[in-house]
């Protein structure tokens, strides 16, 4: 079997806050503060920057050819 690949996008430490108020669309922004405040309800998770655009809730472990997080 090869070498795995590297999984390229990681969770940082980026505030999610920061890259909704970086949005300049005003209404886009005032409505992901909305979905931001749903989706934790609904995943009762905080949630975190993957990469530099990605808002994530939680941690899934998950089995395929490999084992890995998403």
């Amino acid at each position: 079997m090869g070498k795995l690949a590297e999984i390229k996008t990681k969770e940082t430490s980026s505030s999610v806050n920061s890259f909704i108020d970086s949005i300049a669309d005003e209404q886009k922004r005032k409505d992901s503060h909305i979905i931001l405040k749903m989706m934790e309800k609904a995943t009762k998770e905080k949630p975190k920057m993957w990469g530099s655009s990605i808002v994530g809730f939680g941690n899934v472990r998950y089995k395929s050819e490999r084992t890995g997080e998403k």
